[in-house]
């Protein structure tokens, strides 16, 4: 397994996960265009303001994908997400430990953060076992029914 920047064949791949406007939503937040090609997933993926990483297999076959960017002084991880047809191996971990491990060392700072709609029960309790926990969010919450949770070094 290797992190690589996301190349159009990869993105193509990582578009089939989502058959819904529901699915892509849950996962993108809001301002994601659907239905959607390469040229609006791209766009709205924001490849130019985000760190874009894929988990990739040695076939370089994907296997997750993530974003990191600054926000509030931490790390924050985005649009986390496992092939469906991966997911319950731990590559969730091994995805956030190299997102976190990047973004860290590039963004010069000790804390990650993510948000989660807070019915995703099962995501919740992964990024904790992780070592994120809930926490206030400073600002006002943009997203109802999210929740903030923050992983310190």
């Amino acid at each position: 397994m290797k992190v690589v920047t996301p190349t159009d064949s990869e993105i193509l791949e990582l578009m089939t996960w989502f058959d819904s406007e529901q699915t892509l939503s849950e996962w993108s937040g809001p301002g994601f265009r659907y239905p959607f090609n390469l040229q609006t997933f791209k766009a709205d993926l924001q490849l130019n303001e985000l760190q874009c990483c894929a988990l990739v297999d040695d076939n370089n076959e994907l296997l997750a994908f993530g974003q990191y960017y600054l926000r509030l002084g931490r790390c924050h991880l985005a649009r986390l997400v496992v092939s469906p047809l991966q997911r319950g191996k731990g590559l969730a971990k091994s995805l956030m430990l190299e997102l976190c491990k990047r973004g860290l060392q590039s963004l010069k700072v000790r804390e990650s953060s993510l948000f989660v709609y807070e019915y995703n029960q099962s995501a919740i309790k992964a990024y904790e076992k992780f070592g994120f926990v809930i926490t206030p969010y400073p600002e006002e919450m943009a997203l109802d029914g999210c929740v903030y949770m923050v992983k310190s070094l």
